[in-house]
């Protein structure tokens, strides 16, 4: 239904991802073709490898720790109490081995969503707010630049991202039309530029560190969703993809929609750091 936050597990030389709307967790083995599901007690919207194992990620209630063999889903902490329509959404680790996530309205009205930071004491803060429907984070292979995008509002930012995790400078990256579609979950390669699903816009894009669109790879659903390098030397692209909100109709013309999908970029990708927490 909602395909989304894919991670590529080096140690297990798999993909991981996840259906919002479906509470499930999935996994899939490219070198046996396997492919393995788990349900969860809640909406996992987010994960990320833990260094000790198991995962770190967001939810529908805050920021959890899940267990290696999934059977375990813990609420670490909800840093938004006060606003109950809110949930987190996509999430990644620096380079630092910190995990940033993003909260939104869950009913996409409201720019009540923030981003925030959860170190490896298990700390948490905030650090920058505003947003309707947050997607990204990613970082530039150097760990200096933070991308994050509003997907409701059209717009890629970047921040400067300090040494101690501090944010600065914080810049409109690229601002995108209606035809284009919206800018969901993305990741980087080791040229430092991004590849971005685009929701409603049949595509992933590549833009260079300025900006610039680059390259396009297009994709038979209208819902693309988010993306992730993966394979032994990272040169794959794994893309998500959604079906919720089409019509009868929609998903007749586009049968694959909701499917995960393999693409050779030519360029490879940046390998995933853990969690230091």
């Amino acid at each position: 239904m909602l395909g989304e936050g894919p991670v590529w597990i080096a140690r297990e030389q798999a993909l991981y991802w996840l259906d919002i709307a479906g509470r499930t967790v999935h996994r899939y083995d490219p070198a046996t073709g396997e492919a393995t599901r788990w349900p969860a007690p809640f909406r996992i919207t987010s994960i990320a490898p833990r260094a000790e194992g198991g995962f770190v990620g967001g939810s529908e209630r805050g920021l959890v720790l899940i267990d290696a063999s999934l059977g375990r889903f813990d609420v670490l902490v909800d840093p938004e109490p006060h606003l109950p329509g809110n949930r987190f959404n996509d999430g990644a680790v620096d380079p630092a081995g910190r995990f940033w996530a993003g909260t939104m309205d869950d009913a996409e009205e409201q720019a009540t969503g923030a981003l925030y930071r959860l170190d490896a004491d298990l700390g948490w803060s905030r650090h920058d707010e505003g947003y309707r429907v947050t997607n990204g984070p990613a970082f530039s292979p150097d760990g200096r630049i933070l991308y994050h995008t509003d997907s409701a509002a059209r717009r890629i930012y970047r921040f400067a991202l300090g040494g101690d995790g501090g944010l600065s400078d914080k810049r409109i990256l690229a601002h995108f039309g209606q035809a284009d579609g919206h800018p969901d979950g993305m990741a980087v390669d080791r040229e430092g530029c991004l590849w971005v699903a685009f929701w409603d816009g049949w595509c992933v894009r590549r833009l260079s560190p300025e900006g610039e669109q680059i390259g396009l790879l297009p994709l038979p659903v209208q819902r693309p969703t988010s993306c992730a390098f993966g394979g032994a030397d990272l040169e794959l692209l794994f893309v998500t993809s959604a079906t919720i909100g089409l019509d009868e109709a929609a998903r007749s013309a586009q049968p694959l929609a909701g499917g995960l999908f393999l693409a050779q970029p030519g360029v490879a990708g940046v390998p995933v750091t853990a969690f230091a927490g």
